[in-house]
């Protein structure tokens, strides 16, 4: 296949459509100060709505590992019905985890537009100490932040082995759901567990730093 170089409107047309979703971006930002709420106040509220997120997706995985240790210690009973557990456990962790994912990307979003307008109303003061102090001010939030976001990521990430884990060991037990299948469990119950032992000391990490940072910006 020949790659091709996309044509003059194709490229227009990917210039209009970034440009319409900025535009979007800014007058929904725009709106919101309108009614008084400003980023900063946004950033607070979405970092608070990514910290809920997670400790429902600790309870989640909790769950499901509970659902995956009843299967390996599967003592007679209607298997396809504990199966059928295990499936809708699976279901349920993966919406937990785009959702984490997604109140991540939310706060990426405000972030990077709340620090651009600091940045560019710096050169707006007259008084050289004021400025000197927004931008220290400016500086340590970001750092705050920056951190912050780390952690937020670290357990985005530990997520995906769980979740991999899961998704083979289901479609597996799908195709063969008998009790032979069942006493090969053991080991792979095993790393889920210390997958997401792993998963909630990272989220409790990601939780405590939710935490702090909410009351640097509310302080």
């Amino acid at each position: 296949m020949i790659f091709q170089y996309p044509s003059t409107l194709a490229k227009l047309s990917l210039v209009l459509v970034l440009f319409s979703l900025q535009a979007c971006q800014t007058a929904y930002y725009n709106a919101w100060e309108k009614l008084g709420v400003e980023k900063r106040d946004l950033l607070v509220d979405r970092v608070e709505d990514a910290r809920d997120a997670q400790e429902d997706a600790q309870e989640q995985f909790s769950s499901a590992l509970e659902a995956f240790s009843a299967l390996v210690e599967f003592d007679g009973g209607e298997l396809e019905k504990m199966y059928n557990s295990l499936n809708s456990e699976y279901d349920d962790s993966a919406d937990a985890a785009e959702k984490v994912s997604d109140r991540i990307d939310r706060i990426d979003s405000v972030a990077n537009a709340l620090f651009k307008e600091w940045e560019n109303e710096l050169s707006e003061f007259s008084n050289p100490r004021y400025k000197a102090d927004s931008q220290k001010q400016l500086r340590d939030t970001e750092s705050r932040y920056q951190n912050l976001q780390k952690s937020l990521r670290n357990a985005e990430a530990s997520m995906q082995p769980v979740l991999a884990t899961m998704k083979d060991n289901v479609l597996r037990l799908k195709h063969m759901l008998n009790t032979n299948a069942i006493g090969s469990l053991d080991s792979e119950y095993q790393i889920i567990k210390r997958d997401i032992d792993k998963l909630i000391n990272e989220m409790n990490d990601a939780i405590e730093r939710s935490n702090q940072f909410i009351a640097s910006m509310k302080s």
